[in-house]
């Protein structure tokens, strides 16, 4: 992966401890302030570093080969599982604003403000990033900039699932989550001792678009998902040299953002192939959500056959076959 680490612009490292007592999260919304308290109590004791790093959008492959990750696919949400294989690395997409983390202390609960919530280091880290002038956009002058965080402690786990005997009939996600009481919320956290550690990709898909997808657009969601991929792997070799690079992911860019579920899928299929990630683990939150990538996985299948096909040519079948933009649903 030598040839892709051109590409970094920062990295940086942040013995967890002080990030905490340095940077504090800054929470504006009663129910995030909660959670914290649960998470992160006076006191509390911080493990390890986190590793910030930064890259610039790098060049696609012109060529996509015969190689494919393997791809797994399950009808859940992140869980975050410990890995014991010290060979696999694994990691998590953060679908990030263009300004990292920046809803994190208001009332938002979609993934991204989730994922800072199970992990509060991540919040520090911004406060950190802006105090030392230290670059939080995942997106600059409209190139991608995906940011990575290699080591950052889960310590609770938000259920988020409708439960109406447990006063979460619509359950917390999204916009739930400020019309919920503390009680549910409370209930709803549990604390993970010892905390476990998670690996994270921050990339903003594109929003807000219209009618079909031009080439521009699906090149550009190619390359941003191609770098923080590519740029995974490198992080993985730093890691543990000669380890396996496992990516989670879901439908990126298809909630509030209204990307198109099958035209995500498979660019990120793509991507993974393109950057020679091991595994693939898409989440698709529930079986009856899986039509998105079995569709995908078959349009990409028709389009490359078993053989190498040029890049180009790729990027422009797909842009023939009049993907439509979708509409955010709110969260």
């Amino acid at each position: 992966m030598a040839e892709f680490s051109h590409s970094l612009l920062d990295r940086r490292i942040f013995p967890t401890q002080e990030l905490m007592e340095r940077y504090p999260a800054r929470l504006k919304n009663s129910r995030k302030k909660l959670v914290y308290s649960i998470a992160c109590p006076e006191g509390a004791i911080y493990d390890g570093t986190s590793v910030y790093s930064r890259w610039s959008a790098m060049s696609l492959p012109e060529t996509v080969t015969e190689y494919q990750p393997e791809l797994i696919v399950r009808s859940d949400y992140f869980g975050y599982e410990p890995v014991e294989d010290q060979q696999r690395i694994e990691w998590y997409l953060n679908f990030a604003h263009s300004d990292l983390f920046c809803a994190y202390g208001g009332s938002l609960f979609a993934q991204d403000e989730m994922q800072v919530a199970e992990h509060p280091a991540l919040a520090s880290l911004r406060e950190a990033l802006l105090a030392q002038n230290i670059s939080a956009l995942t997106v600059e002058a409209g190139n991608p900039t995906p940011i990575l965080i290699r080591g950052v402690e889960r310590r609770c786990a938000i259920a988020t699932d409708p439960s109406s005997s447990l006063g979460r009939p619509y359950g917390l996600y999204g916009n739930n989550f400020a019309r919920a009481k503390a009680d549910v919320i409370q209930q709803a956290t549990q604390v993970i001792n010892p905390p476990t550690m998670t690996n994270i990709i921050a990339i903003e898909a594109p929003v807000g678009g219209y009618g079909s997808y031009t080439l521009d657009e699906i090149r550009y969601v190619l390359t941003t998902a191609f770098t923080g991929f590519a740029a995974a792997c490198v992080e993985s070799e730093l890691a543990q040299p000669q380890s396996s690079t496992v990516i989670h992911t879901g439908f990126w860019g298809c909630g509030a953002y209204g990307g198109n579920r099958v035209l995500m899928v498979l660019l990120q299929l793509l991507a993974a192939r393109l950057a020679g990630v091991t595994w693939l683990i898409f989440h698709t939150g529930a079986a009856d959500a899986n039509q998105p990538l079995s569709e995908a996985q078959g349009i990409l299948q028709r389009l490359l056959g078993s053989v190498d096909r040029s890049l180009d040519d790729t990027l422009v079948a797909i842009q023939a076959l009049d993907f439509q933009w979708g509409v955010g649903d709110g969260n």
